[in-house]
Order: structure tokens, then sequence, then C-alpha cells
């Protein structure tokens, strides 16, 4: 088989299979989120339900508030049961056996906790004025019956909780559009095609015949999305139809009992129809019109992020058909079948990897994407998702510094400032554990030294020792007050320093620490190295006639650096993300001024609850440790064999 002819086999296999993965990725993703919005959908009906009860019960006495409950009810047979708690009593209830109202009972106190429990979200929500907690409480464990927890106010005030079992049963509006002659039919479309190509005499067409395989790709896969695109926004604007007629229908019942709580005009919001914080959405007005613009605004808020997925869908198929195209596929399954085994035994370790490194690594970047807080996090993805907006705070802030009639005040909130905070702490660390370690190495590497085992154990140490309590120890040494190396100076008649009040002596206390831990493990890896050189070279060189630095110059240090430089890349990556001995020695004291890029997305994180912008945060690091590993070891060539 020549070139061309197998061009257009692995051509026409990768287009197959190419579009097999992508219409089920797809097919798969539209039913999730057909399915998801027929679960809105039961619940929306539900909350509607409620909140309007809620209102029509509100400011009205226990009486009146147990008549109106059964009367609605009588009119709505969907409503299974309602349930009205305040405090420790039973307000009203439509359930002949639970003889409202009284005082609730012992096995009840769960009815209780849930009133205290939408109490402090509404409050907190309230109080914050952020959206945070959910007030209303939505609960479907039998398919068909939605329990709806909503606040019971009078008089302005949270009074405690209505409970309605809402019995959503026949209200699917969507109806079952078959679709499965749609992946058929494009399979059959593919096989067409690929019978065309193999006909096709390729020997000066195969460019033309990639382009045009990935054309015919892309094209059916865009087809197919784009109608079931169209389905799913009809069953968008199906859903609020059937919601608006359901809210005209039931606020005319409401009306005909005189318990009509919202007037039906134009100038209101419709309260009935809101998100589980009880914010009014907004796609159905008082009146229970249907806003075309607000409609459309919604349905593009819901399908944004749903597009990028789709897109990345496409891309997957387009890199999977690109593996067949240029062989790599062929490749990668003679390599499977051949090293089957060996492939078996790695299995377990790269799932391993997979769900402990790269599930929480890329989860990290995709959260860089949103605006993801303590306050928000309970929202949809899709709500959250805010682009390149964390990336484009965190470097195009270039408020570094600020000139005033006393001079510069440096920013050291700025991303720019800790960067440059970091990179002199990582340049200065390794530079010490280099040359200390270095030195060290050559000095336990001179030939007939006596207590040489001696030297290595008691060098080795400071490594071995955790390096959070060796941080602990010298933050003490470094205490105003208590700490030995104040005591020492007085001792010589100086004053005692107050380490961490100042930028360059709090940066200080923290590179002595860390020149204290990270010199024994560059001594250590300089050493073998050292052991490995052969005396012959050394010898030979002394017989010409070369000196200690010479012999230093063309013997020790070329033969040292494919040991050296990776130690030292890897020595500059554990500096930079140091976060051990800035966090437990210095804190990054003063006012932040020491803190470097890891310490400072903890405390985005964990201190200012800001988790988007601190993976956005860790995302920039990650990126400026890789692009310096890339171009330190080709720079280096440390890691090419001599």
């Amino acid at each position: 088989m020549n070139v061309a002819e197998h061009l257009k086999r692995s051509a026409v296999l990768g287009l197959g299979v190419s579009i097999l993965l992508t219409l089920v990725l797809s097919t798969w993703m539209f039913r999730a989120e057909e399915g998801e919005l027929r679960l809105q959908q039961r619940q929306r009906l539900a909350v509607m339900h409620a909140n309007a009860l809620a209102l029509s019960v509100a400011d009205t006495d226990v009486g009146e508030t147990g008549r109106r409950v059964s009367d609605i009810q009588k009119l709505n047979p969907q409503i299974e049961s309602v349930i009205i708690v305040g405090g420790m009593q039973l307000v009203a209830s439509t359930r002949a056996e639970d003889a409202a109202p009284r005082r609730l009972e012992r096995e009840e106190k769960a009815l209780f906790d849930l009133s205290n429990q939408i109490r402090s979200a509404r409050e907190t929500n309230q109080g914050e004025e952020v959206v945070r907690k959910k007030i209303i409480q939505v609960d479907e464990k039998v398919a068909g019956h939605v329990v709806v927890t909503v606040p019971y106010i009078a008089h302005g005030e949270f009074a405690g909780i209505l409970q309605m079992k809402f019995n959503t049963t026949g209200e699917d509006v969507f109806g079952l559009t078959p679709d499965s002659y749609t992946l058929p039919l494009l399979l059959l479309v593919a096989a067409l095609i690929a019978g065309t190509l193999l006909r096709m005499s390729a020997d000066k067409r195969i460019d033309l015949v990639k382009l045009f395989v990935i054309g015919i790709f892309l094209a059916i896969a865009m087809l197919y999305q784009n109608q079931r695109m169209e389905r799913y926004e009809q069953m968008v604007v199906q859903a609020n139809q059937a919601v608006a007629e359901k809210y005209l229908a039931t606020a005319e019942q409401y009306d005909r009992l005189g318990y009509l709580a919202l007037a039906i005009d134009n100038s209101s919001a419709n309260l009935w129809d809101t998100d589980h914080y009880q914010r009014p959405l907004g796609l159905i007005a008082a009146d229970g019109s249907i806003p075309a613009e607000t409609q459309a605004a919604h349905f593009e808020k819901r399908t944004r992020f749903f597009n990028r997925i789709l897109w990345a869908i496409n891309l997957l198929g387009v890199a999977v058909l690109l593996m067949f195209i240029y062989g790599f596929a062929a490749r990668t399954y003679a390599a499977l079948k051949e090293h089957a085994y060996a492939y078996a035994y790695v299995t377990p370790a790269m799932i391993g990897m997979l769900v402990l490194v790269f599930f929480p690594f890329i989860y990290g970047i995709t959260l860089a994407f949103t605006d993801t807080t303590l306050f928000n996090e309970f929202l949809p993805f899709q709500d959250r998702w805010i682009g390149w907006d964390n990336f484009k705070a965190i470097l195009g802030d270039f408020n570094l510094y600020q000139n005033t009639p006393d001079g510069i005040i440096w920013n050291y909130q700025n991303f720019y400032w800790t960067l440059l905070v970091t990179v002199v702490w990582t340049i200065t660390n390794v530079t010490i554990g280099v040359t200390v370690g270095f030195l060290l190495a050559m000095a336990l590497n001179t030939e007939g030294l006596r207590g040489k085992a001696i030297y290595r154990v008691i060098l080795i140490l400071p490594w071995a020792i955790p390096n959070y309590i060796t941080a602990l120890v010298w933050r003490g040494m470094f205490h105003p007050q208590f700490g030995v190396i104040n005591q020492m100076l007085q001792m010589f008649g100086m004053e005692p320093v107050a380490w961490f009040d100042g930028v360059a002596s709090s940066f200080l206390t923290g590179l002595a620490t860390n020149g204290w831990l990270s010199f024994p493990f560059m001594m250590v890896v300089i050493l073998g190295a050292l052991q490995s050189i052969p005396r012959d070279m050394y010898e030979a060189a002394e017989v010409e006639g070369a000196n200690p630095w010479q012999r230093l110059r063309y013997i020790t240090l070329p033969l040292l650096k494919p040991t050296l430089i990776p130690a030292i890349v890897l020595s500059v990556v554990w500096t930079f993300n140091m976060f051990n001995i800035i966090f437990l020695v210095s804190g990054g004291q003063p006012a932040g001024a020491n803190e470097i890029l890891i310490t400072k997305a903890y405390k985005i994180a964990f201190e200012n609850y800001q988790y988007a912008y601190a993976a956005a945060y860790s995302t920039v690091i990650f990126i400026i440790l890789l692009v310096y590993g890339f171009f330190q070891t080709r720079i280096t060539k440390a890691t090419e064999s001599y």
C-alpha cells in the first residue's frame, strides 16, 4: 500500500472515529442539559406555587392562615400538602392528622431546625448584601413530587416556614422529540464521503485530502450541534411559556378567592417566579407576559458556557482526527499491542495520577476563569464564569507605587511587587544554597580528610529535621524580646533589632532560615557528583601542570553540569514555592511586603475567600515556573547526554 492509499484509509478511519466521538459527547452534553432543564422546570413550578401561597397568607392571623391554605389546596389538586411552622408552633396544616394549630412535638424538631436554618440564611444574605445561602429549600426524593420550603413572613419579619409538597407529574411540556435518526444519517454521509476519498487518486492531493477531511468533520459536528441547540432553545421557550400560563391560571384562582397577594400590572416584578435565593428571575413579568429581550439574554447567558464546552469537544475531535491522519494513532496502537504487559503494570499509577494530580490541576485552571468566592460558591458554575477577568486584574494592575509629599509609597499588594520579592527571594536563596553546598562538598571530598562520616551526618541534620520545626525555631530565635539573636547582640553592646518590622530585616529572617535548610541538599547532590569523577583526570591534569583553579574550571565544573543544573532547576522551583518558611517565620511582614507568590495566593484564598482569584494567581505561578524550566533546560542542555 503506497503512502497516498495509507493516508486515505487513515483519514477515513479517523473521520469515522472523530465523528462518532464528537456526536456521542455532544449528545451526552445536550441530554444532560435538557435533563437539567426538565428538573428546573418542575422545581420552578413548585417554587412559584409555594411563593404565591406564602404571599397570600402573609400578615394573617392563625385562623385566617389555615382557612386560606385549605381553600387554595381545594382549588389546586397538585398541592398534596402544606405545613406552616412559626417558632415552636405548627400554625397550619392541610393534613387532618396534624390537628393544627398546636405546639410542635419532639419528633417534629427537624421542622424547627429547618426554620432556623432558613432564618439564618435570609439574615445572612440581607446583612451581607450578597447572595451566599439558599433561602428556598427544594427536595425531590421521589420523581414528580417536589417538597419546597419558603420563608413565612408576618408584618415584614421572618415568622417561620411554609413547606409545600407539590405534584409535578404530567407537567413535562417538552415531550419526547425523536432524534435517533440524526446519528445514523450523519454516519451514512461520512461513509459516502469516505468511499469517495478511497476512489480518489490522491498522489498529488495529499494536503487537499487532509483539509477536506477536517472540513467534513467540522461541518458534520457543527450541523448536528446547531440542530440540537435549536431544539434546546425551543425547550427553553416552551418552559417559559408553560410557567407563564400556569402563573396566569393560578393568579386567576387567587383573585377569585380574594387572596391575590401580588397586583398584576407592568410595573412590579414577578415575586412568584424566583430562584432558590428568592430573587425574581425576571423571565415572566407581573402581568404574565414574557419579555423577548429578557428571554434572549437569559438564553445567551445559559448557553455561553455550554457553547465553550461544545467547541472543546470539536477541538478534541480534530485532535483525534489529526492523530489518525499523521499516523500517531497507528503507532500508539502498535506500541500498546507490543508492550501490553508494561502498560497494564503502569495503568494503576496512571489512574492515580489522573485522579490525584491532573483532575485537581484541571479543576484549578477552570476555577481561575470564574468569580468564585465564599459568597457565591453555591451558584451554578456557568453563572460564575467571567473568562479572563481574573488574569486581567492580576497582570493589568501596574499600580506598583505612588508618589506622595512624604516620598514613594510602595503597593505591597500589587502582583509585580510580590513577583519582584519572589524573584529576589529565589535568586538569593539558590545562590546561598549552591555556594555553601558546593564549598562543603568540595571540603568533604578532600582525600584523606579525617572524621568525614561524622561531618556528613552533622551537615545533613538541617535537611533531616522537618522544615516547619526548623522554621518555628528560627522564628523564636528572631523574637524581638526573647530571641537568642537579639540577646547575643545585647551581649556585645548593640541594640536589639525588631526583625519583623522592617522590609529588609524581615526578608533576612526568611533568607537565613531557608539558607540553613537548603545547603544540605545541594551538598549531597554535588558530593555524589564529585565522587563519580575519575581521579585519573585530576592526576593527568596535575602532570600537565594545571593549577587547582584550572582543574576546577576545566574538569570539575563541566563534569558537574549534568548533575548541578537539574538540581538548580529543582531548587529554584522549590524555593519559588517555599510556603512554610515565609508563612511560619515572617508571615510576610510588614504589611505583606515580604509575601511571595505562593503565600499571597494562600491568603487570597483562605483569608479573603476569593477562591477563583487565588486559582488564577496559582495558574500564573505555574506558567512562570513552566517557562523558566523549559528555557533553563533548553539553554543549558543539562538533560542531554554527553
